[in-house]
C-alpha cells in the first residue's frame, strides 16, 4: 500500500480508502437498515482492509441509521490503541437521522448534534476527517462554513471537505473560507468512474489550481465496471441495481453493454480483469487522492489490490477509454 498527501495537508492517506456505506443497510436510506453487512461481516471486511494497509475507513452519521459507525467503534475497541492511532476516520453530515425538521441539513444546530452522536458510536474524541455529505440549499453556506471552523477549533475534526460538491459552489465555499479566514474545504468526494466522468470538465481544473485532494466514490459505477451486469440477463440478487438502480439507470442502454464488453475483452488482453483495470484508470489519473471501494465481502478488496500493480501510462488511459467508447 502507498500513502500519498490529502491535497494540500501533511495528513498521509492510503492509496485506497474503505467505504462502509453497506454496513448495517445500504447507504442512508432508512427502507434499507439492517439489509447491509451485520457486525460480523462488517469487522471481517475491515479486518481485511487493514491487513492490506488501508488505513481510512470512510462512514456517515446516517449509514444504516448509524450502524455503520457503531460497528466501526466496536471494531477499533476490539482492535486496541495501537489500531486506533493508524486509522483515519471520515464520517460525514447532512442526511435525515429521524423525522424531525431538524434532524437533517447543514445548520449549526444539526452539525453540532450530530458529530458528538458519530464520535459517541465511533467511540472517539475527534474524526480526522469530516464531510458535508451533500449541499444544503435551505442553509446559508456562511452558517455551515463557520460551524465547521469552529468544529475544528473544538478540536471535534481535524480536516473538512465536500461530497457531491459543484464546482461552482467549491469555489464560492474556498472564496468564503479565505475571506473570513475559516478552515478550508481541503479535498472533494463526488462519484467518478470511466463510466462517470462530470468532474473533468470543471472541478479537476478547481482541484488543480488550489491543490485540493480528491476522493471520489462509486469508482467501479455501481458495479458496473465489474462485468457483473449483462445484457439480456437479470441483474444479480442483492446487487446495486436490485437495491438502488437510480444512479444508475441512465447506463441502461445497449451502448453501455457494448462498452463494457469490448473493456473486458481488452482488460482479458492485459492480463487483467475489468474490474482492476477499471481502478487502475481511476486512480492513475493526476488529479486522484484515493478512490472509495465498498467491498460486500473481504474477496472484493482484491481487483483494488491488483490495481495498485498496474501501471498505466496516459497513452494506456486513453486507448482504454477509446476502447469503452467503441461501438464495436
Amino acid at each position: 500500500m502507498n500513502y500519498v498527501p490529502l491535497g494540500h495537508t501533511g495528513l498521509k492517506v492510503s492509496r485506497v480508502i474503505l467505504g462502509c456505506g453497506n454496513f448495517g443497510g445500504i447507504g442512508s436510506a432508512p427502507a434499507f437498515f439492517g439489509k447491509g453487512e451485520n457486525e460480523a461481516q462488517a469487522h471481517a471486511i475491515m479486518d481485511a482492509a487493514w491487513e492490506m494497509g488501508i488505513t481510512v475507513f470512510d462512514t456517515a452519521d446516517a449509514y444504516g441509521g448509524g450502524a455503520s459507525e457503531t460497528y466501526i467503534g466496536n471494531w477499533l475497541r476490539g482492535k486496541g490503541q495501537r489500531v486506533r492511532d493508524q486509522i483515519i476516520l471520515s464520517s460525514k453530515v447532512f442526511n435525515p437521522v429521524g423525522d424531525g425538521p431538524n434532524d437533517r441539513g447543514l445548520s449549526r444546530r444539526h452539525i453540532f448534534r450530530q458529530i458528538d452522536a458519530s464520535l459517541r458510536r465511533l467511540g472517539v474524541d475527534h474524526l480526522d476527517m469530516y464531510l458535508i455529505h451533500e449541499p444544503d440549499p435551505s442553509t446559508p453556506l456562511e452558517e455551515t462554513l463557520s460551524t465547521l471552523n469552529d468544529l475544528v477549533h473544538a478540536g471535534k475534526a481535524r480536516y473538512i471537505g465536500a461530497s457531491n460538491m459543484p464546482a461552482w459552489l467549491m469555489t464560492k465555499a474556498l472564496w468564503l473560507s479565505d475571506k473570513y479566514h475559516w478552515q478550508r474545504f481541503e479535498w472533494v468526494q463526488n462519484s467518478y468512474s470511466l463510466l462517470d466522468r462530470a468532474d473533468e470538465r470543471e472541478l479537476f481544473p478547481l482541484l488543480a489550481d488550489q491543490h485540493l485532494g480528491y476522493t471520489p466514490f462509486s469508482p467501479l459505477a455501481g458495479g458496473w465496471l465489474t462485468g457483473k451486469y449483462l445484457a439480456g440477463q437479470p441483474f444479480p440478487t442483492g446487487s446495486r441495481m436490485t437495491l438502488r438502480p437510480e444512479p444508475y439507470e441512465r447506463l441502461l442502454n445497449d451502448a453501455t453493454y457494448r462498452g463494457l464488453a469490448n473493456l473486458a475483452q481488452h482488460a482479458a488482453q492485459r492480463g487483467s480483469d475489468m474490474a482492476s483495470l477499471a481502478l487502475a484508470w481511476v486512480m492513475s489519473h493526476p488529479m486522484m487522492t484515493a478512490p472509495i471501494i465498498g467491498p460486500r465481502k473481504p474477496a472484493h478488496l482484491q481487483p483494488a489490490i491488483n490495481a495498485l500493480d498496474i501501471t498505466l501510462t496516459a497513452s494506456d488511459r486513453n486507448q482504454i477509454e477509446i476502447v469503452l467508447s467503441a461501438e464495436s
